[in-house]
């Protein structure tokens, strides 16, 4: 299933305002101009462009919108409804692991008499919902009705590798609709944020619990990101399996299959071991939870939770019951697999080759082939590779020049050792470049390359200044985000 942005959303409710106008008024449509990194060139701007979003406000001088609205951005601008006033407005809070923002502008005064959106539960299955926003297809305010037709977990699309509490609902959806409130009764029980493609009418919607926990989290004027427990269970619906484990045939327990090394679990839990309970609630055969009288997946334990904050565990070892308390914290290292916004590419330019640590963005840009180049990125994070390597150093580019007129068919491969010692990260990779005495060669091994790359040293400087000139590169490194 490909989940898309919903770049507009809709659907509003009988709130607690005096007037559907005043509700209006409190709904604010969201101009951004944006500029999105160039990681095939990362020496240039990169391009720019834009979008419509909305915004809803949900305190003095705060207002909710999606992090996707609001990424990258340049320039964000804020119209209320009925008025050709444009409101300069800044980003406040990001946090693009659950995709919500909070943003402020530059004066309030206009707003001040505007109705606040107070949030309520998470709605039951069955019940209507409505949603308010700006959707492509004209300017003004559209409001639709829905039905929840499911409360469960999903991947956020805005960075592709975060999974939370999710709420399904059969509204008709349009592009361009994110940031807008999803109302029942008098209170907002969601955020549009995304819609499935493959499905009509189908859209989904960021639930309260998420967006409670984004505002308490930002509380101490940071934002900390979500914890993990991590590790990965498989279920355990095979009698026989269960069996074996010493288990009886009561649905109860989910099998640990991996422990992610550095994180909360490492050391408390094991490969083999069988999870049954996380802070009193049984975990059932299938990974689940019942929590608020819905059925979710146990990541929902640590979800409401935050660094720091300590989870029961209850499992099951060669027999034997174990009970323990895990302190949950985050793990830098998995946003390798999580596309990253608001920074700049980092990279080196050394006498025409150029070099840029993997992540999903270069991942997505480049479409690497080199299967040694796949293999490290998919097992960084399950290998513990990022224990040795906080960086996968990845030759992208040859430059054209006299210097490098017989590398081209080396781009794409990642860097093993430079002058024989091994890469660390791409710091490591620069200072290897720029030795206080430079040898006669530059020496750079490649995994699954037949041979090295071999370049001069004493013809570098004249390459780099032919190449700056020839490609516009003003800058020749940048080793920080």
């Amino acid at each position: 299933m490909r989940l898309i942005h919903l770049a507009l959303f809709a659907l509003l409710a009988n709130a607690v305002f005096a007037a559907p106008s005043d509700v209006y008024r409190s709904v604010l449509r969201i101009e951004v101009s944006t500029q999105v990194p160039d990681y095939q060139t990362p020496w240039n701007s990169g391009r720019f462009g834009g979008g419509i979003g909305t915004g809803f406000i949900i305190g003095k001088n705060r207002i909710l919108t999606n992090a996707h609205v609001v990424s990258n951005a340049r320039r964000v601008l804020i119209t209320v409804h009925g008025s050709p006033v444009k409101y300069p407005a800044k980003v406040e809070h990001i946090a693009h692991d659950c995709d919500l923002a909070l943003l402020s502008v530059e004066n309030f005064k206009d707003f001040e008499s505007f109705p606040t959106f107070a949030f309520g539960d998470v709605p039951s299955l069955e019940s209507e919902v409505r949603v308010i926003g700006y959707p492509i297809g004209g300017d003004r305010i559209s409001v639709t009705r829905g039905v929840v037709s499911r409360i469960d977990f999903q991947t956020y699309s805005h960075t592709r590798a975060d999974s939370h509490l999710a709420i399904q609902i059969d509204a008709a959806i349009n592009p361009g609709n994110s940031g807008g409130p999803v109302i029942q009764g008098d209170k907002v029980i969601g955020v549009a944020f995304q819609g499935l493609r493959q499905a009509d009418n189908t859209g989904y919607i960021i639930p309260t619990p998420v967006i409670k926990r984004f505002l308490k989290d930002i509380e101490d004027g940071k934002y900390d990101h979500y914890v993990d427990l991590g590790f990965s269970e498989f279920p355990l619906h095979n009698p026989a399996m269960r069996s074996a484990l010493g288990l009886p045939d009561d649905g109860i327990g989910v099998l640990v299959t991996r422990v992610i090394a550095t994180s909360a679990s490492d050391g408390f839990l094991q490969p083999g071991d069988v999870v049954t309970e996380l802070d009193g609630y049984k975990v059932d055969s299938a990974g689940m939870v019942k929590i608020d009288g819905e059925t979710v997946n146990l990541n929902e334990i640590s979800e409401r939770k935050f660094s720091g904050d300590k989870v029961k565990v209850r499992f099951l070892r060669e027999g034997a019951w174990n009970d323990v308390e895990i302190s949950l914290k985050t793990v830098p290292a998995s946003r390798m697999y999580a596309i990253e916004y608001e920074k700049n590419p980092r990279y080196i330019v050394f006498g025409g080759l150029v070099f840029q640590p993997l992540d999903t963005n270069l991942f997505a840009s480049a479409k690497f082939d080199d299967v040694t180049v796949r293999r490290l990125y998919t097992d960084y994070m399950p290998k513990g590779l990022f224990h040795k390597h906080r960086d996968v150093v990845i030759l992208t580019r040859v430059e054209s020049d006299p210097i490098t007129s017989h590398l081209g068919d080396f781009s794409g491969f990642a860097v093993d050792k430079i002058n024989g010692v091994e890469v660390n990260d791409l710091k490591h990779a620069y200072d290897l470049l720029h030795p206080e005495k430079a040898p006669e060669f530059h020496v750079i091994e490649l995994f699954g390359a037949d041979r090295p790359v071999v370049i001069p040293a004493a013809k570098i400087a004249e390459a780099e200044a032919r190449i700056a000139k020839a490609y516009g590169i003003n800058k020749m490194e940048n080793l920080t985000d």
